[in-house]
């Protein structure tokens, strides 16, 4: 019997809902978990599930953005609505974005390209991307390419590795711009700045301005005045001065409570050679200055970003109370640190270099693309980042809720293959003729995704700790039949003899194997950089890219 048509609308608006939501094709995978999790009874019905969910999202991606949201409504009802986000259907706080137009809002993502994008900076990505489809508005995508240091540098590779995370994690941005195409477009404000008289081009030594900033005490370009200040910011555009001996500052209180606030570098020098535009500039924005003019001509409405850039806040309404402009509102989130992750761009940047680290993937440096190589679907890291909202608590959690949230989308249709580690090759005497093959289930709860038939001995592979552990006992090949182990293990281990007792299932150890002869070696990157090499059942030569097939050990 075909599936119902209420079965096939339900997984239709399931797939139209997640393409809306995500700005993307819908993927089959999500879309029957969904169903699943929500209709046990068609669980024995998988199978003919999971195609018509492929024929529907194939339908679907054909579709533009306008007749997917017409497709939704087509199908009425009180889900016909815009989906929510996920973290919205859990409970999490979104507030009302203050004085947020529908249709007018724009919000932007800022990275420096110098690494990939790690789980650190998945609240900046989901965060903004739920507000831009919450307000129908834009998202810019704005590379903060301004030189950085010796130690960290602007390097053309991560534009696109940049953008190739952001695919990865369904962030579509509407717009991408680079800072260095820009600065010239700052120049005029830093006059309008120095016309303003907030603002005089300093000559102290870096020490002695960081000494004078912290005793609060004015160096003697202070006193310049409007004229002069322009005439020495001429000079800097000439390219008079060497790099490191003068600098456009701003000015604010030298006795302000906060040190860092006290007159702060607008402007530098820099001959470092620029991926983008070489060294056709050599007078360059700070950050603070770079967003002031941007978030302005770029036509930000709103910033979202972490309370600890509050002085980047102030940075910002000071420069706009000074050009007697408004700016943008700033929205902000706490800190959130997931315990095991240890985050470090910089020493994963040098580390992936010097070929310490397995790349960008490599799990140790947690980037979204590392969480991609291990399984963790986007759709499970967007749901794990929303679901705090945007709180201003500072929260820790461990990594297993970022786990826990995988599994909930990802169990229900993920079949298993077996994997033993460190294997030792195990021949069974008196091994039943006939038994040669057996079928085994692809999912040790779920019966409704089928069996599969795997080679059956008499030679298997199994894991070296637990022949030794359990040498001379009878043991139960898990789901196959009981052999009794030889009771002298030799320290080096060879191809050992064991022998067959029985098929009845007895309450023994039960031991996971993988049949000799169509296994095929299989090597584990561990979390922290690890290998385990050990093999694996035949059918993982099948396996591809992005295809959830954990292992069973």
């Amino acid at each position: 019997m075909p599936l119902s048509a209420e079965v096939c609308a339900r997984l239709r608006r399931i797939a139209l809902e997640n393409a809306i939501a995500h700005g993307d094709e819908p993927r089959a995978g999500p879309v029957v978990a969904r169903l699943l999790s929500q209709e046990a009874s068609l669980r024995t019905r998988a199978a003919e599930v999971r195609a018509e969910a492929d024929r529907i999202v194939r339908e679907i991606g054909a579709m533009d953005p306008a007749a997917r949201g017409a497709a939704l409504a087509a199908l009425g009802g009180p889900e016909a609505r815009a989906p929510r986000a996920m973290s919205e259907n859990r409970g999490a706080e979104f507030p009302d974005l203050p004085g947020a137009v529908p249709g007018a809002v724009v919000v932007r993502l800022a990275p420096f390209p110098s690494g990939a994008l790690h789980v650190g900076h998945a609240r900046m990505l989901y965060a903004n991307d739920h507000y831009r489809q919450r307000y129908a508005g834009r998202l810019l995508l704005v590379f903060d390419d301004t030189p950085g240091s010796e130690e960290k540098r602007v390097e053309s590779e991560f534009y696109d590795i940049i953008r190739g995370d952001l695919d990865l994690a369904q962030v579509r941005p509407d717009a991408v711009y680079y800072k260095s195409d820009r600065v010239g477009a700052f120049y005029p404000w830093a006059v309008r700045t120095i016309e303003a008289g907030g603002a005089y081009v300093c000559h102290c030594p870096a020490d002695l301005l960081r000494a004078n900033r912290a005793a609060g005490e004015a160096c003697p370009e202070r006193a310049q005045r409007t004229e002069e200040t322009l005439r020495e910011w001429d000079r800097m555009l000439a390219g008079e001065y060497a790099v490191g001996t003068a600098v456009l500052r701003l000015r604010t209180d030298m006795r302000d409570a906060d040190p860092a606030f006290r007159d702060r570098i607008l402007f530098r020098l820099s001959d470092l050679d620029h991926p983008r535009v070489g060294r056709r500039y050599r007078v360059w924005p700070m950050l603070e200055f770079s967003w002031a003019v941007d978030d302005l001509e770029l036509g930000i409405t709103h910033v979202l970003r972490g309370k600890d850039l509050v002085i980047e806040d102030r940075m910002e309404r000071f420069l706009w109370d000074l050009w007697k402009v408004k700016g943008p509102e700033f929205v902000h989130w706490g800190i959130l640190r997931i315990r095991e992750a240890k985050v470090a761009k910089s020493k994963a940047y040098r580390e992936v270099k010097s070929g310490v680290f397995d790349g960008w993937d490599d799990p140790r440096t947690w980037s979204l693309r590392s969480l991609d190589r291990r399984g963790i679907t986007p759709e499970a890291v967007r749901a794990f980042i929303l679901s705090f909202g945007m709180s201003l608590s500072d929260i820790e959690v461990p990594a297993e809720s970022l786990y826990a949230e995988n599994r909930k989308l990802i169990d229900a249709t993920t079949m298993r293959r077996s994997f033993v580690a460190d294997p030792v090759e195990v021949d069974v005497s008196g091994w039943p003729a006939g038994l040669t093959t057996t079928e085994l289930p692809n999912h040790p709860d779920r019966p409704e995704l089928g069996r599969r038939t795997v080679e059956a001995g008499p030679r298997f592979y199994l894991a070296r700790q637990d022949v030794r552990a359990h040498a001379g006992e009878e043991v139960r090949l898990k789901d196959l039949a009981n052999i009794r182990l030889p009771p002298d293990v030799p320290e080096s281990l060879g191809r050992l003899v064991a022998e067959f007792t029985s098929r009845e299932n007895k309450r023994i150890p039960r031991l996971q194997w993988v049949g000799a002869t169509s296994a095929v070696p299989v090597d584990l990157l561990g979390l922290e950089g690890d290998h385990t090499s050990g093999m694996g059942e035949g059918a993982l030569l099948a396996a591809e890219p992005r295809q959830s097939e954990p292992l069973s050990s």
